[in-house]
């Protein structure tokens, strides 16, 4: 069974702390992704390089696959893009 702190493997993690929720994941994740300094491929992403992530689905939320539309509640949500690793410690 997944757990939301098990981090798989040959993946990238963005950590989302909202105080309200989000009716879209694509927005708040190429935001953060920009914020970070962590992965520089993912820091200039662009809109269609995420969406085409959301259509091969290597964007996950609990170890299932998201979609851009996907809300995103209050309080802590981990997402998980596979494929991507961290470049440079945090």
């Amino acid at each position: 069974m997944f757990k939301p702190q098990d981090k798989p493997p040959n993946s990238f993690r963005v950590v989302l702390e909202l105080t309200s929720a989000s009716p879209r994941l694509d927005t708040l994740l190429l935001e953060a992704l920009r914020k970070q300094s962590r992965n520089l491929d993912l820091k200039i992403l662009s809109r269609n390089g995420l969406k085409d992530l959301f259509k091969a689905k290597r964007i996950r939320i609990k170890g299932q696959p998201a979609t851009p539309s996907s809300g995103i509640a209050q309080g802590t949500t981990y997402v998980d893009i596979m494929g991507y690793e961290d470049t440079k410690e945090a």
